[in-house]
């Protein structure tokens, strides 16, 4: 049979050497990386993807010399010393047919560090520390420390190494007039300005040999004012390549963009444009990156001419096995990245070890393990959203007998009101996940079933798991049982119709979606890259510089006051490298963002506030309560009574703030531990 993804699957030669397919894992920063202590789990973690099929992966960031450090002591190779701790992990990847490069980055003015170095002395507006702007013997010396890692990370084994010139890190800072001030031979002209990343190139092509990859992570899309033309992109490209790249690779905006670019809302392959015209102006193969994360997406692109490779960071973070189940035609069992962040992205620029939402074993290949069970157990889990799907599949794949019961006719749970959410619609994939986990491992659904004390000691389980969730808290507020005031359970799916003014009580993360989900009529934009967009200012035309214009968003299809009993910003403690995103997004449809309100009571007239001690009415149609939930355990007690062992996970255990991060884990860890 012709395998449904013939382009994606087929090798690529690169005249010295092959590449399987046509998959490269992306460059993601794990924090195992910056201690040679956590290089046994960092070889672990690259093996478990080698295994799983990729043709090519490439490693976090490694800083050439300490100035180009993302943080004090992090990353780095410079030094004949530290070469025997990446040897395990070449050695790990190749066991298994893969290949490994080695990422090169210099952070420049992002170190994280007060000798952080920059083609220009200007601070950025993300980072507290004003960087110093390389000498011109600085910048030999730079060039040298390139040169210098990339021969040691030969001599470690590693395939080749991928030169990051993107992201707004040092060598995008010297090519790009953003940052770049200079008026000495490495600066004013682009010939001038991409003098640096050329000479690095050079540099270490001489350095490494001839038979070894060089990837060079180029900038196609800056996404900032005083970002750089398209014919500048083109002559860069041109350049490097000349200079000696194997593979060009794409980058899309600096870290300081306002322009979210791999969040869930961006729509699948929305930057893939500048890739497939950059190919044509090129000769050596080109990769598509940023929410590429089906195999359909992927071979959509490769037939398509869009690319030469596709680029895949998280979706072999959510998935190692990703290729081989789409060489094996079994795509529908593909654990999707729904590309929250909250594990993976949060977690590093959090300083925190990397992981993912939908697999927690991510990056704890060898502590977080799912052995065979020695003593089979009999099983029951109540519940079927994220916490129950996750402990009822990893136990069952353990060797435990598991019965999952749940009330509703669908599993799923609190994922069943997110997937409702536009931007959100990835969460469709996680349920389709866990379906197929569940028939894969043999666990007895059994869904319409309330599940009962009496039923559960009757059938004879030796421990029940309590997923059960949360229920909606409702707040004290006079007139709470008025018509006006809905949960925002039945706002989502569906049970009233809402009016065109609406106030939203509880402004934490369930507040910021509903909003989200007021404002919008219709389909997301998230499903039409064409008024996304729109929304955020892309120019897909590549006429503007850095591809950046002005935004043109579409008119709000409600009024929404959005609010909060704390007097602080709102969205404050949403997610580190996502909040910015929604409360931009909510912003640009004019919801109106309120803290420090006291709840005075709801009654025909709308909401009555006090802000500051100032009476206020907000004249709204109808009242959205997002106010918190309770843990919902009303078994525990009479099941521990009645002699059985019972575990909370999930909201039932916590339920705060919803946390499908912290419940998915939870799970994973018990089942690991039963």
């Amino acid at each position: 049979m012709t395998s449904p993804y013939s382009h994606l699957l087929s090798p690529l030669d690169l005249g010295f050497t092959s590449l399987r397919n046509r998959v490269l894992m992306g460059s993601m920063h794990t924090g195992l990386e910056d201690k040679a202590k956590d290089f046994d789990k960092l070889a672990a973690y690259f093996e478990e993807r080698s295994k799983g099929g990729v043709g090519l992966m490439v490693t976090g960031g490694f800083a050439p010399n300490w100035q180009g450090w993302l943080s004090p002591f992090g990353s780095k190779l410079s030094s004949r010393r530290e070469v025997p701790r990446h040897l395990q992990v070449t050695e790990a990847v190749h066991r298994h047919g893969g290949k490994i490069a080695l990422q090169l980055l210099h952070a420049g003015r992002y170190s994280y560090h007060p000798l952080s170095v920059s083609s220009s002395a200007h601070k950025s507006p993300i980072n507290p520390f004003k960087p110093s702007a390389l000498s011109g013997w600085g910048i030999r010396r730079t060039i040298a420390a390139y040169a210098r890692a990339a021969e040691l990370a030969r001599q470690a084994g590693y395939d080749g190494v991928e030169i990051m010139a993107s992201e707004g890190y040092l060598l995008n800072q010297f090519t790009c007039k953003r940052v770049n001030r200079r008026d000495d031979e490495w600066g004013g002209s682009i010939e001038n300005r991409c003098r640096f990343p050329v000479e690095v190139v050079k540099a270490v092509r001489k350095a490494a040999g001839k038979d070894f990859i060089i990837v060079y992570r180029l900038s196609m899309a800056d996404l900032v004012e005083g970002g750089n033309t398209w014919d500048e992109v083109v002559y860069q490209a041109k350049a490097v390549e000349d200079a000696g790249v194997t593979l060009l690779n794409t980058g899309i905006g600096w870290h300081e963009a306002r322009v979210p670019t791999i969040v869930t809302s961006v729509p699948r392959a929305a930057f893939s444009f500048p890739t497939q015209r950059i190919r044509s102006e090129v000769k050596i193969p080109v990769i598509a990156t940023n929410r590429i994360n089906t195999p359909e997406v992927a071979e959509g692109l490769l037939a398509g001419g869009v690319c030469d490779m596709v680029s895949m960071a998280r979706p072999l973070l959510a998935d190692p096995a990703f290729v081989n189940k789409a060489a094996a035609g079994k795509a529908e069992t593909i654990n999707t990245c729904i590309a929250c962040n909250q594990a993976c992205l949060d977690h590093v620029f959090s300083l925190k070890r990397a992981s993912c939402l939908v697999n927690p074993l991510a990056c704890y290949e060898t502590e977080l393990v799912m052995k065979p069970v020695t003593q089979k157990k009999k099983l029951a889990v109540v519940g079927a959203g994220p916490a129950g799907l996750a402990f009822a599949s990893y136990a069952a794949e353990r060797g435990h007998q598991v019965t999952l019961l749940d009330q509703a006719g669908e599993i799923g749970g609190q994922f069943n009101l997110a997937k409702q959410i536009p931007g959100k619609e990835e969460f469709h994939e996680t349920l389709r996940y866990f379906g197929e986990k569940l028939k894969s491992t043999g666990v007895d659904l059994k869904l319409n079933t309330v599940a009962s004390v009496e039923s559960l000691k009757a059938a004879g389980y030796d421990e029940v798991v309590l997923a059960t969730g949360i229920s909606p808290r409702k707040p004290g507020i006079p007139g709470i049982d008025h018509p006006k005031a809905v949960s925002y359970v039945d706002v989502l799916k569906g049970r009233v119709q809402i009016g065109k003014k609406v106030a939203v009580i509880g402004a934490g993360g369930i507040g910021f979606d509903v909003s989200e989900y007021l404002v919008h009529e219709g389909e997301s934009p998230t499903l039409h890259p064409e008024h996304w967009y729109k929304e955020w200012g892309v120019d897909a035309t590549l006429t503007a510089a850095g591809a950046l214009v002005e935004k043109l968003p579409a008119p709000a299809a409600r009024e929404v006051y959005l609010l909060q009993r704390k007097d602080e910003a709102l969205g404050k403690h949403l997610g580190k490298t996502s909040g910015w995103v929604h409360r931009t997004a909510l912003k640009d449809k004019q919801v109106r963002m309120i803290g420090g309100v006291e709840y005075e009571r709801i009654d025909d007239a709308g909401l009555h506030i006090k802000i500051k001690e100032q009476p206020r009415t907000l004249e709204v149609d109808h009242v959205v309560i997002c106010a918190g939930q309770e843990p919902l355990r009303t078994l525990q007690a009479p099941l521990e009574a009645a002699g059985v062992k019972v575990h909370l996970i999930g909201g039932a255990h916590t339920a705060g703030e919803l946390d499908a991060k912290r419940a998915i884990r939870q799970a994973a860890e018990l089942a690991a531990a039963i």
